[in-house]
């Protein structure tokens, strides 16, 4: 018995429909495999050569810096401290808070020492006193000096005294500034304008004896200095380059870059101020010192940041990205993009070591262009020309930009003509 149904006319035009899907599909995959049969993505016609990103050779003066670290350290720092013994009665500050110099910060009882200035008025009174006397024996013994009525020992008796009743009255004023100043030194004020810390004392605390007690630190923080530390070995080197004219050293005060400690670059430029002519004993290093504005106060003292500091300079060199260079134990081999696409490997001679750059000094010409990346593409297809494109630093590109390759024109056509008869098979 037959189990196979016979064909009605009903189901004639479904399996028309499936025939019609059928051929759209197959002629979409001989038209996907027809277009594969040329080396080019298209028959007969000839592959772009592959792009590599190339570095312009613009040779010039290079300038050698290192890269120290260093701790940040207030330009001016000032201890207030307690000038008079007594009881702090007050603070007048906001701990934290920017102070100006001269302005008030603690309250110490000043009682005795107004007591000890009233004692000074009272015995310049007397020395006034005293002089006036003088002054009015010797105003009264001078015409009877003359006429021999009293004798010269007396007058001169007088004189002295005068001159002793001048010297109390001095003695009586200065010991008046002195208890003046012991008051006012009770009022314990700033000795320059800055940032004041904590207090040290709270009130009620008895300073001044003995020691000056310190009561707070005031730093000046719109700029700062950066104590820095170098190898002997690394000065030496310098030295030793500069003597056999490979170099030049940097006078005078050289810009600096400050690196913060998350790697970022300090947006001011600093300044090197000095280096020391002493290598500490205990260490072999040499100190440093460069001062850097901070009027936002982002810079705070005693944080850690690297310095970037030009110490020398090499005249008529290039700085080329370290990956472009190929070191050998014979020589280091660059490549070189031709103006008709060609390229080829060419020896240069390398100084020294500049970040992710090397010092080249021989072996470039101004405008050779030098192949940084894309060559791995290149060994994969064996071509024999390139295009060229300028190479961007990535460290230094704000943002990192990729250009994607173009698709193939037959690219869309191979994906939707198969999406589209599955589509209308399931319908």
């Amino acid at each position: 018995m037959s189990f196979v149904k016979p064909l009605t006319h009903a189901s004639k035009p479904k399996r028309f429909k499936a025939c019609i899907l059928a051929l759209i599909v197959t002629t979409a995959l001989a038209a996907c495999g027809g277009e594969k049969q040329g080396p080019g993505g298209a028959a007969g016609q000839t592959p772009p050569p592959p792009t590599v990103s190339v570095f312009t050779v613009e040779p010039g003066t290079v300038a050698i810096t290192n890269e120290l670290p260093g701790r940040l350290e207030a330009s001016r720092t000032a201890q207030v401290r307690a000038r008079v013994a007594g009881i702090v009665l007050k603070r007048l500050f906001t701990e934290g808070s920017y102070v100006k110099a001269g302005q008030p910060l603690f309250q110490i009882d000043n009682a005795p020492y107004l007591a000890q200035l009233d004692t000074a008025k009272a015995q310049l009174a007397t020395a006034e006193a005293n002089l006036a006397k003088a002054n009015a024996d010797v105003a009264r013994y001078a015409p009877l000096v003359a006429e021999g009525a009293i004798s010269k020992q007396e007058y001169d008796a007088a004189i002295a005294q005068q001159r002793l009743g001048r010297a109390q009255v001095q003695a009586a004023k200065a010991a008046i500034k002195t208890a003046q100043i012991n008051v006012n030194y009770a009022y314990v004020t700033a000795p320059i304008s800055g940032h004041i810390s904590k207090a040290s004392v709270t009130e009620g605390a008895l300073v001044g004896q003995g020691d000056a007690t310190i009561l707070a630190t005031i730093q000046q923080t719109s700029a700062l200095y950066v104590n820095l530390t170098q190898a002997t070995g690394d000065i030496i080197k310098l030295r030793q380059a500069m003597a056999n004219g490979e170099i030049s050293m940097i006078d005078g005060n050289p810009e600096v870059t400050i690196l913060l400690e998350d790697g970022s670059e300090y947006p001011l430029k600093g300044r090197l101020l000095f280096t020391d002519v002493t290598v500490d004993q205990d260490t072999g290093q040499m100190s440093l010192r460069a001062e850097v504005p901070n009027p936002d106060n982002l810079l705070l003292p005693g944080m850690y940041v690297r310095v970037k500091v030009p110490q020398a300079e090499i005249a008529n060199a290039t700085l080329v990205p370290q990956q472009a260079v190929t070191r050998g134990s014979q020589a280091d081999i660059v490549l070189i993009a031709n103006a008709d696409g060609s390229f080829a490997p060419r020896p240069v001679k390398i100084s020294r070591s500049q970040g992710s750059y090397w010092v080249v000094t021989d072996g470039l010409k101004p405008g050779d262009k030098i192949i940084v990346d894309g060559m791995a593409v290149v060994g994969m297809t064996q071509a024999k020309k390139v295009q060229t494109q300028p190479w961007k630093d990535p460290s230094k590109a704000a943002t990192a930009t990729t250009t994607p390759q173009a698709a193939p024109a037959s690219a869309p056509a191979q994906s939707s003509a198969p999406v589209a008869a599955s589509q209308a098979a399931a319908s």
